[in-house]
């Protein structure tokens, strides 16, 4: 069995540690009189020095030997990030403060929802609240600033004892996550030092900055997939939500020198209108310091939209916080980068030359810059945020406790009322998973335990209800409610075309994830009990005659089945039911397996093991376990990789990394009877290209070992293991390698198309499933798939052959788009989005769209594990004996 990678399931109440705060440490001047190291005497350089970077290790030990030193500081870790290394979140304020900080997280619980609460205990919270500001930084582990800066603020914050620093301590709790991907601070600090001195010094890592995912950290807020998600998730939506909240990133090189809040257009709709002031509020502030302070370059409202990923930052307006993003110019790395007057540009969002404009009225001549530049903006901007929370701490209090109650009433006067979670469900498990993200979020759900009727529905026992009375609608809206990106002039370029969303034009949980969600217009009036704790279904066990029987609707039957194997227990695979009461994708478990480990795969799973009293062996084959390999190259990673792998692991799936020598180095279908493609453009997969550095870098941009492209060779070996009986499955533009080299017959109707004749960023659409065919086994018969600016559509092309080719998933014939953005609907319709082509004795399974996009697509999951577990010939999968 693989172990999986370590995403334990959080407490919904709070987490186990005790911030415990000694007397000593809060008495007079003793903890503050001890000695406390300077960064620069600690590390032996000053933070943001030329060339030096502080590893996360050394990080760890400074923090904690201040949390040990001074009385303004406790140090928590929150337990192993995914590669082992901690992850700790700082308290920071006056040690009053931090010894009732039990109490003040309770005061700030009743302002982030005070439904039910009498007004004069409001006024009383206001009066003794303090408010909670939190600030996370080295989010992307190659924007090495932040990370180096918290150590720096933090000292500031520990030793300095002016009237700024004393009223932020007296009157904020200053939360801070000082390195948000630790596993990736350490590799991107190592692999600058080992690149020191060479010519390929400043270059980016040739791998992903984390275990599995790299930049798309920061789009992993609202699934929370990762373990350090989780733990931000935590902090963020459960245990403080605090007043505001500040992401600190690094840009591009070549433009301002640092943004700050507000966002720009267009914003997203249904936050509270107060925290769009409080960005602009706290972030006139930001800008403010860093001009008093002499530094120029600084714009805002400019570059970064106000409707953005569901990241951190972008998802935390409607939570009522008032989410906030700070992104600075990058240098190479820890390397200096010097730019010339003439290269600096400005941005399509607000700043549309690089010249003096009121949000940006003091533009930077150019020149040296380096870490320290950003580390001093970065720093006054961060110190800037407390300030206005401090001087303010009555409004910033008052306002929370607004936007919440206006939220609510919002909520419970507006349209949907409520959004009811049917306990009858393609896949229940699935419906439960997200359940669960929503309780990650904060969000009250609750659950009937009867059956009832709303709205002419009939909704069975366990049916969940989320109502949109509550102080996090905003987030309830975007997760559960159909969704069109704006379509206007703050979202189209002067000639028409359409400027590309911040990542995607959707972010609908329910969607994603294939769960039916009923929005409804009226409060549900029945019999509800709050869900205080995720759920973690256990599987029944009941044994049958013939054995028994796991539900091929499920995603985690695959895993259920995957263990099953690795256990050397006998499965089958129904493909003709005879009426026999299963379905075409059931799987079938012999009666003789033994009992622990079914319980056991059960327990884990969350499966059942229903009773199979009808002999069904005519009508099923047996499944064996698919030798898997899939591929990963160099040039910085390929995120879809990334996730593929998290997702493979966490369903079991056993699989092998192909770099590539394994391509190019002998006869593939020796070792692997399916190949996966992750999704990316062809010439990174065969090297035609290769990318490189910022603007005029000739420079080979990797070591030669760290450079990638299996050439024609992997093309060939490619293609040969597929005409010796193996499956090649693609994701999106990876398609493009069999259709363009090994001349399939199919056409992708995408290529050439301008975004003036088909666009869609991020979106999803209905699409019609072939569930009769054992690639979409356990598929509904409609669905929706996730689709992406890059993604393919395919038309088969006409041949004397063309049985040979079978459309699996295909568009529908009018209103493809469900949420998001889509123009050019009349390229798609009916046309292909998944199908499968047959060459020589093998197969090429083309996924125009990502599958399994950021594992967060569970709806379409089954496409892909339905690949490794055989089913490519009707009638007869690979899989099978």
């Amino acid at each position: 069995m693989i172990p999986k990678h370590p995403c334990p399931r959080l407490t919904l109440l709070r987490l186990g540690f005790v911030l415990a705060v000694s007397g000593a440490a809060i008495g007079p001047v003793q903890a503050a009189v001890q000695q406390i190291p300077t960064p620069e005497s600690f590390f032996g350089f000053e933070m943001g020095a030329d060339r030096k970077l502080a590893r996360w290790d050394k990080l760890v030990e400074y923090y904690n030997l201040l949390g040990e030193r001074s009385p303004r500081l406790e140090v928590v870790n929150m337990g192993p990030t995914t590669m082992g290394h901690p992850f700790l979140v700082l308290y920071l304020s006056s040690p009053e403060n931090l010894a009732r900080l039990d109490e003040l997280k309770r005061i700030n619980a009743t302002l982030s929802d005070p439904r039910g609460v009498p007004q004069s205990e409001i006024e009383r919270a206001i009066s003794e609240g303090k408010a909670v500001i939190v600030q996370s930084m080295c989010l992307h582990s190659t924007e090495v600033a932040s990370g180096q800066m918290a150590a720096e603020l933090t000292y500031d914050l520990v030793t300095r004892t002016d009237d700024e620093v004393m009223r932020i301590l007296d009157n904020t709790i200053a939360i801070m996550i000082p390195c948000f991907n630790p596993d990736g601070e350490v590799m991107v600090v190592d692999w600058y030092n080992e690149t020191l001195g060479t010519e390929y010094e400043g270059v980016g890592p040739p791998s992903l900055y984390h275990k599995y995912i790299g930049h798309d950290n920061n789009r992993d807020a609202f699934m929370t997939n990762t373990v350090e998600s989780q733990y931000g998730a935590e902090i963020i939506f459960r245990e403080w939500v605090p007043q505001a909240y500040v992401d600190h990133h690094q840009m591009g090189a070549y433009g301002a020198r640092i943004y700050v809040p507000p966002y720009a257009e267009p914003v997203r709709p249904s936050a509270d209108p107060l925290v769009w002031r409080e960005m602009s509020w706290y972030g006139a502030h930001i800008a403010y310091k860093e001009e008093e302070a002499g530094k120029a370059g600084v714009v805002n409202a400019a570059i970064y939209s106000g409707w953005g990923h569901f990241g951190f930052h972008w998802i935390t307006p409607f939570h009522n916080i008032a989410g906030m993003l700070t992104e600075s110019a990058s240098a190479r790395l820890a390397t200096p980068l010097f730019l010339h007057p003439d290269q600096l540009q400005g941005s399509r969002r607000g700043l549309p030359e690089y010249e003096e404009q009121t949000s940006f009225p003091n533009p930077w001549p150019g020149g040296w810059w380096r870490v320290r530049d950003i580390v001093e903006m970065q720093k006054i901007a961060a110190i800037a945020t407390l300030d206005m929370a401090a001087r303010n701490r009555e409004t910033v209090l008052r306002n929370a406790y607004l936007k919440a109650s206006r939220q609510t009433e919002r909520g419970a006067t507006g349209k949907p009322a409520a959004f009811v979670i049917p306990a009858e469900q393609h896949d229940p498990l699935t419906a439960q998973k997200m359940v669960n993200k929503l309780l990650g979020q904060g969000i009250e759900v609750h659950q009937a335990a009867r059956d009832f009727t709303h709205e002419g529905r009939v909704y069975g026992a366990g049916t969940f209800v989320v109502s949109m009375a509550q102080p996090k609608m905003g987030v309830i809206r975007w997760l559960l409610g159909r969704t069109f990106y704006p379509d206007n002039s703050y979202t189209r370029n002067r000639d028409g075309s359409p400027i590309r969303p911040y990542d995607m034009s959707t972010d609908n949980m329910a969607e994603f994830m294939g769960v039916r969600v009923d929005p409804v217009d009226e409060a549900v009036e029945t019999t509800l009990a709050k869900v205080y704790d995720l759920i973690e279904p256990a599987g029944r066990v009941a044994l049958g005659r013939f054995g028994y029987v796991l539900d091929g609707r499920l995603n985690d039957s695959f895993e259920a089945v995957n263990l099953l194997l690795a256990a050397n227990v006998r499965v089958r695979r129904v493909d003709r039911p005879a009426g026999s009461g299963l379905r075409p994708g059931d799987f079938l478990v012999e009666a003789g397996a033994p009992n622990e480990t079914v319980a056991d795969v059960a327990r884990e799973t969350g499966v059942d093991f229903a009773a199979l009293d009808t002999e069904a062996t005519a009508g099923s084959r047996p499944v064996t376990q698919l030798r898997i390999g899939m591929y990963q190259r160099y040039y910085g990673g390929n995120m879809d990789e990334g996730w593929t792998r998290w997702l493979l692991e966490d369903f079991s799936f056993p699989y092998t990394t192909l770099m590539d020598a394994e391509i190019t180095g002998g006869d593939l279908s020796d070792d692997y009877d399916v190949i996966i493609l992750p999704d990316d453009g062809l010439a990174r997969m065969t090297g035609e290209r290769s990318g490189g550095g910022g603007p005029g870098d000739d420079a080979p941009t990797y070591p030669e070992e760290y450079r990638s492209g299996f050439g024609q060779q992997g093309v060939d070996a490619l293609e040969a293991f597929v005409e010796n009986g193996g499956t090649l499955v693609t994701f999106a533009q990876a398609g493009a390698l069999p259709i363009e080299k090994f001349g399939l017959p199919v056409r992708n109707v995408r290529e050439g198309l301008s975004s003036m004749e088909f666009w869609s960023p991020g979106s999803t659409l209905r699409v019609n499933i072939d569930n009769t065919h054992p690639l979409a086994y356990g598929m509904p018969e409609q669905g929706l798939v996730t689709f992406l600016g890059n993604n393919q559509v395919y038309q088969i092309v006409a041949t004397p052959r063309n049985e040979r080719a079978e459309r699996i998933v295909t568009f529908v014939d009018r209103d493809v788009l469900q949420s998001g953005w889509l123009l050019g609907e009349d390229v798609i319709t009916n046309k292909a989005a998944m199908v499968s082509v047959e060459h020589g004795r093998g197969r090429v399974v083309l996924i125009g769209f990502r599958a399994q996009h950021r594992a967060q697509t569970h709806g379409t999951f089954k496409l892909l594990f339905n690949t490794l577990l055989g089913g490519a010939d009707r009638g007869a999968g690979l899989a099978f004996d």
